[in-house]
């Protein structure tokens, strides 16, 4: 039996935290710019998901170049990982590792 396949669906977006118009490309999941996305997928693209509600980008993980975002919703708090795009603002990426990092030595 086979997983779930990643569905492409080419989709221009405004996006729902910072008004960002995007132009997806079909693998687009989150804004370029303040990297949020919108928990709209149960298996990538295919928009199945009901819950509708704002991801935060919470944390980075991985080693360069290979980046990736972890998003956490804030309506049902599902936790999704997406790779971190070239286009992908790297100032909010770093802030972003910056942030987990700091959280990280607070909470030991």
């Amino acid at each position: 039996m086979q997983g779930p396949r990643f569905q492409k669906h080419v989709e221009d977006f405004t996006c729902v935290h910072c008004g960002y118009k995007v132009q997806g490309d079909g693998y687009t999941n989150h804004c370029p710019r303040c990297l949020w996305s919108k928990h709209v997928d149960v298996n990538p693209g295919d928009r199945a998901e009901t819950c509708g509600g704002e991801m935060e980008p919470v944390a980075v993980e991985g080693t360069s170049p290979e980046y990736t975002l972890v998003h956490k919703c804030l309506r049902c708090g599902a936790k999704r990982r997406n790779k971190v795009q070239a286009d992908d603002d790297k100032t909010t990426v770093v802030a972003i590792a910056q942030k987990r990092s700091a959280d990280d030595t607070i909470e030991q």
